[in-house]
């Protein structure tokens, strides 16, 4: 803080930050009372960079000691929506399959536009102080960051304003507004502060900035390029999402550039245990490792398996879960340009594939599902996961598999419906001939009466028409790749199938 002080760039980016105070109308001086609860601030710096690693600006941002606050009295609801990366997937080969560019705009301070509810008083910006007043204290008219309800309360007032301007909330994803005019329609999607938004005509796209930035102050940054951390390339015959950046930072970080190369994330014999009798490693590390693998995988399907098997040791790793770990990095360095490719096509068909390995896992016998779905050939959504409870055959991993499938192809389906697509019987593709047989009809009670309620989802869905369970052979069941290590050619061969490709065999 002392530091910033002293620097003149520092200092000039704080005192704009307080202007935007002024302008914005966030805050009044007051004298202090003994009543108050008084929150305390802090300053945050940061150097804000392009997808290249470029600097842009300093950022000074004044933060409200949240931690403080008293439930009752200087806050009650803080629950904020946020947009699922899966509805960031579908918007983006939404848009590519129906021919139009996708924009960004950042608010600027969007907190700052969110009015409170509640009396909350916070201490003067530390280092700017006002000479006459030391001892007076800001009473906020508007939120702060930091603050639990400001998150809450930005929602609530950008939600507020685009209904009132004809916008129409999505069904099922309340982060999704539409507005429809004949057949023009304008799709915008939020992310906190940043906002994606695109249209089959332009003109709706020049209204909807003009209206946003009448209302708040935005950065209007032009085609979409760098979202969450997601690089989008978007060309003439498709869009290529990927995080190469962020690929080349996560090795070098753990200091694993210089590394071998390997051709797959996990060795075809690896059979993961609890290793009690291994060499216990540094947990933080390990768990540091994992995390950033985990964001890695949101334009990385190929990692999936791998990533959520390493999960599953972070309580207590060993040295065999490290090196296990690493091998995938090793992957990485290899596969720094690889992402997802969205082709441009105009066949709007949603699909889905569900498999699973019986009993995988040594430690409880637990099988592992997994599961994707493609929008025509865009891969926009997958998972890997452990269930909860021990398959009694290979049938029953299978239905419940499936069951997972079915939930996520019916949040789809309606999203897209939101968008004004009209699906009817999303093909779930099944590779065991005995669980769709299940989900058709009830037959061998015997065997599956203890098959847990909440798993026989699936069922009520077919019978509606909503879903249609489809036999696929196993040599194309492309969520085999998340379910279980793969040999180099059938990995390659369902990576490739799944279109996750590298950047320099698109152009």
């Amino acid at each position: 803080m002392n530091d910033a002080l002293c620097d003149s760039n520092w200092v000039i980016a704080m005192q704009d930050k307080l202007n935007q105070f002024t302008r914005n109308d966030v805050w009044s001086l007051v004298p202090k009372t003994d009543v108050m609860n008084v929150i305390g601030t802090k300053w945050v710096f940061r150097n804000k960079m392009d997808e290249s690693g470029n600097i842009v600006r300093n950022k000074a941002r004044l933060l409200a000691k949240g931690y403080n606050q008293e439930e009752g009295i200087d806050f009650d609801e803080t629950y904020a929506l946020v947009a699922r990366l899966e509805a960031v997937r579908l918007l983006l080969a939404y848009a590519c399959m129906c021919n139009f560019k996708l924009s960004q705009m950042d608010v600027k301070s969007e907190f700052l536009n969110g009015f409170l509810n509640e009396e909350v008083y916070v201490s003067q910006p530390p280092g700017l102080e006002d000479h006459l007043y030391p001892n007076h204290v800001f009473k906020l008219k508007k939120a702060l960051y930091g603050l639990k309800q400001a998150p809450r309360q930005w929602y609530e007032r950008l939600s507020n304003f685009l209904l009132s301007k004809g916008y129409a909330r999505g069904v099922v994803d309340k982060t999704l507004f539409i507005r429809k005019h004949a057949s023009d329609v304008i799709l915008v999607q939020v992310y906190v502060d940043d906002i994606i938004f695109g249209s089959n005509n332009n003109s709706m796209c020049e209204e909807f900035v003009v209206a946003m930035q009448g209302e708040f102050e935005m950065s209007m940054m032009g085609e979409l390029t760098y979202f969450l951390g997601l690089q989008v390339k978007q060309l003439k015959h498709g869009t290529f999402l990927s995080q190469s950046k962020y690929c080349f930072d996560l090795l070098k970080k753990f200091k694993m550039e210089d590394c071998k190369e390997v051709a797959t994330p996990i060795a075809i014999n690896c059979l993961m245990d609890a290793d009690e009798a291994g060499n216990q490693v540094d947990s933080t590390e390990y768990r540091g490792l994992i995390g950033s693998l985990l964001y890695l995988t949101a334009s990385r399907p190929d990692i999936q398996f791998g990533v959520c098997l390493c999960v599953r040791f972070q309580s207590n790793p060993m040295k065999s879960h490290l090196k296990a770990a690493k091998r995938i990095l090793k992957y990485l360095i290899g596969t720094t340009n690889v992402g997802l490719w969205y082709p441009n096509e105009s066949n709007i068909v949603l699909s889905g594939f569900s498999d699973s390995d019986y009993a995988w896992c040594k430690l409880d016998r637990k099988s592992t599902s997994g599961t994707c779905h493609l929008l025509g050939s865009s891969l926009i959504s997958w998972n890997s996961k452990k269930q909860a409870c021990v398959a009694l055959s290979t049938t029953e991993a299978e239905y419940i598999a499936a069951g997972h499938a079915c939930a996520q192809s019916i949040w789809l389906k309606h999203q897209l419906m939101d968008y004004g697509a009209k699906l009817e019987k999303v093909p779930l593709y099944c590779d065991n001939t005995s669980a769709i047989n299940l989900t058709k009809n009830p037959i061998q009670h015997s065997k599956t009466k203890h098959i847990e309620i909440r798993h026989h989802f699936i069922r009520d869905h077919i019978q509606k028409g909503d879903i249609k369970i489809m036999f696929v052979k196993t040599e194309n069941q492309l969520a085999d790749l998340f379910i279980k290590p793969l040999a180099r050619d059938k990995f390659n061969k369902l990576r490739t199938e799944l279109g996750v490709l590298d950047m320099k065999n698109i152009c």
